[in-house]
């Protein structure tokens, strides 16, 4: 991982935020240390908004392809998260257990699931994780633990095709987890602007989830949006207010991901992580030279990607306000008697 500030979620602004836009970047190899999922303390923010959709609509989050058995890689999920964090997840073949939570699932031969209540909650009436787990069809109930227990979304994505086979995606980031379900990850870019260019980052990720690596990428946008739960059912269809332009930053929060590949190569399929994080813009970017780097990358948007992250209607306000924010760096480059050399500016690869 390169020596830069990383959110708590493991999101690398400077490898995300780069200039000019273009064609995905392929995920990078993960790093020695870093894991893909990150364990949620009790009553977090990722972890309220879970409990809300998997309460309240869990067909939204919970899909998967009619016959397709996510058995075998839920148990190598849950095999890689207790390896991976001893201290918030047991995993035996039989029971999983959130350590944090207080709550365990114990899955039978036949993949039913009974819930049980294993130390006293920490937060709310102690109880919210195993009701919510207890309404869910039996065979969602493992997936819903997992949901709970840490902060990504969950996909299974098959190595032939690059099939979406199943979700457990409670947060997205206006899309629709049913919508998706089936399409090969090519069939999903294509409706997206630059869909030639899209479609060969799709086909490259389908011959990587296969492969020997975990690997990680990072996407992000500016959105009027405050949620982590962002499915389109629920979010304002007019993306941005009236008055964006006296009320900014105020209305503009910073939305990025951290998605990564878990590879299962015995089974030809990936465990595909997506971790969201969702701050007020104005505190996500906090130094001149991370406004310099996003105006740049915005600067840089056709027409076609400024509308698919819903920016077209703010882009001349967030370009006006980036670049009042990076006065301080010339005041810091002057200071320091150079200019920044050819090397340090953004690279050219291409931002999702």
């Amino acid at each position: 991982m390169p020596a830069t500030a990383l959110s708590p979620l493991g999101f690398d602004f400077d490898a995300a935020v780069v200039a000019p836009c273009g064609m995905p970047p392929a995920p990078r190899p993960m790093a020695g240390g870093a894991t893909p999922l990150t364990p949620l303390a009790p009553g977090s923010r990722h972890q309220r908004e879970k409990l809300a959709v998997l309460s309240a609509f869990p067909e939204l989050a919970l899909q998967g392809a009619a016959g397709f058995d996510p058995g075998p890689a839920l148990a190598a999920l849950a095999t890689h998260a207790a390896a991976d964090h001893p201290d918030a997840w047991g995993w035996d073949g039989r029971r999983a257990e959130a350590l944090w939570l207080g709550t365990a699932v114990d899955v039978d031969a036949h993949g039913q699931a009974e819930v049980v209540q294993t130390a006293p909650g920490r937060f709310g009436h102690g109880d919210e994780v195993a009701r919510c787990l207890r309404a869910l069809p039996p065979v969602w109930r493992l997936p819903g633990l997992l949901a709970l227990a840490f902060a990504e979304d969950l996909a299974i994505v098959e190595a032939d095709g690059g099939r979406i086979a199943w979700t457990a995606v409670a947060l997205p980031s206006h899309w629709s987890p049913q919508d998706q379900i089936g399409r090969s990850l090519a069939e999903v870019h294509v409706p997206r602007p630059d869909a030639e260019l899209r479609q060969h980052a799709a086909d490259v990720l389908a011959r990587l989830v296969a492969g020997p690596e975990r690997r990680e990428r990072f996407a992000w946008t500016v959105t009027g949006h405050p949620r982590l739960h962002a499915h389109p059912r629920h979010v304002d269809p007019q993306r941005w207010p009236a008055d964006a332009a006296s009320t900014w930053p105020g209305c503009a929060w910073w939305r990025s991901e951290r998605e990564s590949f878990l590879p299962l190569p015995s089974l030809q399929q990936a465990v595909f992580t997506i971790g969201v994080e969702v701050t007020p813009l104005d505190a996500a970017i906090a130094t001149p030279a991370q406004a310099a780097r996003l105006r740049d990358a915005v600067a840089s948007m056709t027409p076609a990607a400024l509308g698919d992250r819903a920016l077209a209607a703010v882009r001349d306000i967030l370009l006006t306000w980036l670049a009042a924010r990076t006065v301080g760096d010339a005041v810091e480059t002057a200071d320091a008697g150079a200019a920044a050399p050819a090397s340090a500016r953004p690279s050219g690869r291409p931002c999702r």
